[in-house]
């Protein structure tokens, strides 16, 4: 296969916090990096664990908040990626969900069935409204034999007044309560980027994973045979990087510096 380093690149997986947008605000380059994607004639696709929102809605947040551009096409969420999963795993299924329209939607498209009665499985993603009735359903339908998935482990997620209890820190509460972990489906999971492989018709050999985190973007980007770039905008210092067991194929600032790469 050779060094990874030395491959030509002929798709693009990208995180979109830290790495495009920073509190909503576009990250310098980040435009022009979607824009060279584009002009290339580069498949790509932005992936996001939050599950809250459909691909439209994301593209319609993007598009307000920080002016950004992107096909709602081109948008893969761990809400679609666990939608993908259950599909694959057992078609026509039904799920008792606790999340918000990205994830009821995508188990929608795929020909789930939303219950609450003896479903094949409970389903947890993000949502601002956690109920605890809910959640309290979800425990009994799991001891009941419903089977546990999770669109990802983020234990909190970033709001501006501070760090939210996340879709992670919910499922911890679950597991307490039933003895069950749950299958996460999003990052780290290496699943999320295979499914993203498959949606644009990429091969892992000639992908690679932009992202600002070492312990999800870059670790499954690893898993999955991809490419790596750690970019500097997000939640990784320099300094911070030595201290992982695995490294990234390259560092850089920012995607401004892959403008010229692709």
């Amino acid at each position: 296969m050779g060094n990874v380093s030395e491959r030509k690149i002929e798709c693009w997986l990208t995180d979109m916090d830290g790495v495009l947008v920073h509190e909503q605000q576009a990250i310098p380059g980040a435009a022009e990096f979607l824009q060279r994607l584009a002009d290339r004639e580069r498949r790509f696709l932005v992936l996001t664990n939050n599950s809250i929102y459909t691909p439209r809605d994301l593209q319609a947040r993007l598009a307000r908040s920080s002016g950004i551009n992107l096909p709602e096409e081109s948008i893969w969420t761990s809400a679609l990626a666990t939608a993908q999963f259950l599909d694959d795993q057992k078609p026509h299924g039904t799920a008792y969900v606790i999340g918000e329209a990205g994830l009821t939607t995508a188990l929608h498209e795929v020909g789930y069935v939303l219950t609450d009665t003896d479903p094949d499985y409970v389903v947890l993603g993000e949502t601002r409204t956690y109920s605890f009735e809910a959640i309290t359903r979800a425990i009994r339908l799991i001891g009941g034999g419903a089977r546990f998935i999770a669109t990802n482990p983020d234990s909190t997620g970033p709001s501006p007044e501070g760090p939210l209890p996340a879709t992670g820190a919910v499922a911890a509460m679950i597991t307490r309560a039933t003895q069950r972990d749950p299958y996460y489906v999003g990052k780290p999971n290496p699943m999320m980027f295979r499914s993203a492989l498959n949606r644009i018709e990429a091969h892992s050999e000639t992908t690679a994973m932009v992202g600002d985190r070492m312990d999800t973007d870059i670790v499954a980007g690893i898993e999955a045979g991809l490419s790596t770039y750690l970019v500097l905008t997000g939640s990784t210092t320099r300094a911070e990087i030595d201290r992982y067991p695995f490294q990234p194929n390259h560092v850089i600032d920012s995607v401004a510096d892959l403008i010229d790469v692709i």
